[in-house]
C-alpha cells in the first residue's frame, strides 16, 4: 500500500442533494483517496478540520460506469466514497457552511 498522508486521504467534498439533506444528522460525504481506510479517514478528518470529532465512518466502493464514444466502449475510473458522522459535541465543518 501506498504511503498516504492525511491531506491526501480527502479529494474532495461530495455536493448532492442527498448529502445535503444528511448534514441535518451531522453527516458529510467525501470523496476519499480509493485506497484509504476508515482509521485514515478519521484522522484526515479530525486533523483537518480542527475541533471536529468523528463518531462512525463508512466507505463504499464504486465501480466505473461504462461509457460510450462512437463504436468504443470503456469505463470511467472507480471512485471510493467516505460519510462521516460527527459527535453532537463536535464542530461544523466549514466548508458546508456557505451551502
Amino acid at each position: 500500500m501506498a504511503n498516504i498522508q492525511y491531506y491526501d486521504v480527502i479529494l474532495k467534498p461530495v455536493i448532492t442533494e442527498k448529502s445535503m439533506n444528511a448534514m441535518s444528522e451531522r453527516k458529510y460525504t467525501f470523496l476519499v483517496h480509493p485506497e484509504a481506510n476508515k482509521v485514515m479517514v478519521k484522522e484526515a478528518v479530525e486533523k483537518m478540520f480542527p475541533g471536529t470529532k468523528v463518531k462512525s465512518v463508512n466507505t463504499m466502493n464504486l465501480e466505473g460506469k461504462t461509457r460510450r464514444r462512437g463504436v468504443t466502449y470503456g469505463k470511467t475510473a472507480a471512485t471510493k466514497k467516505a460519510i462521516v458522522q460527527l459527535t453532537e459535541d463536535s464542530k461544523e465543518i466549514e466548508i458546508f457552511s456557505g451551502l
